[in-house]
């Protein structure tokens, strides 16, 4: 349980989505995600995940969602999965970057 929570067990998943062009979003605040982040990646804080539904979706691909530990882009994943997005939570944008 805790490692889909967090995303520890989904690296096969998500190496998978990266090869197929899926798109990376960083949900950690602005200022974190200026202090480093994946190469391609978007910064949608957490808390404005939810207003941006129609432009995630409007992207046309599978999202992986990414923070600082993987807890907020659980809560991330939660929130637009029952959205209909497709989309995994990556866990730490470290261990998404190692995976890119």
């Amino acid at each position: 349980m805790f490692g889909s929570m967090f995303g520890t067990d989904t690296d096969p998943v998500i190496k998978e989505m990266i090869a197929k062009g899926a798109a990376i979003i960083d949900v950690r605040s602005p200022g974190e995600f200026q202090g480093g982040h994946v190469a391609g990646s978007i910064n949608i804080p957490l808390q404005v995940i939810e207003d941006k539904v129609a432009e995630i979706k409007e992207m046309g691909k599978p999202v992986i969602l990414c923070c600082a530990s993987g807890n907020r882009s659980g809560q991330a994943t939660y929130i637009l999965q029952a959205q209909g997005v497709e989309c995994e939570n990556g866990g730490s944008w470290l261990q998404v970057n190692a995976l890119v």
